[in-house]
């Protein structure tokens, strides 16, 4: 019998970029697809060419296995695994779901941690 909170992930065909903008309020583009603004400044998530500099993250959203904001340990069935590993993660989440992103050069580790643990994971787009 499967895990109630054990989901079905896809990997985003998208390449991320996590940005932290100290003096913004709102970015000075609309090229962006998650935005946390926080004492400390705006935390910007957006795409980014798969030859971009800096660090670069890959997305695993869990939108196959939609759930309200009323069920519990959802998220942490997925970061938990990955904090043991030591993978980090950056979280955007959604109404429905959660973008969990992992450095791209760890992608496939993530997924094969969270395989063991029970999810279901949609490599296809994982480069």
């Amino acid at each position: 019998m499967s895990s109630p909170t054990a989901q079905r992930l896809g990997v985003v065909p998208s390449v991320f970029a996590v940005e932290h903008l100290p003096h913004a309020t709102f970015p000075e583009d609309d090229e962006w697809i998650a935005l946390v603004r926080a004492p400390e400044g705006l935390t910007v998530v957006r795409e980014t060419w798969p030859t971009g500099s800096g660090e670069r993250w890959i997305g695993l959203y869990g939108g196959a296995t939609a759930h309200g904001l009323d069920a519990p340990g959802m998220l942490a069935a997925v970061v938990s695994p990955l904090a043991e590993a030591s993978i980090p993660v950056f979280v955007a989440s959604t109404f429905h779901a959660d973008l969990v992103l992992v450095p791209e050069h760890r992608a496939r580790e993530a997924v094969e941690v969270l395989e063991r643990a029970g999810h279901r994971v949609d490599a296809k787009n994982l480069g």
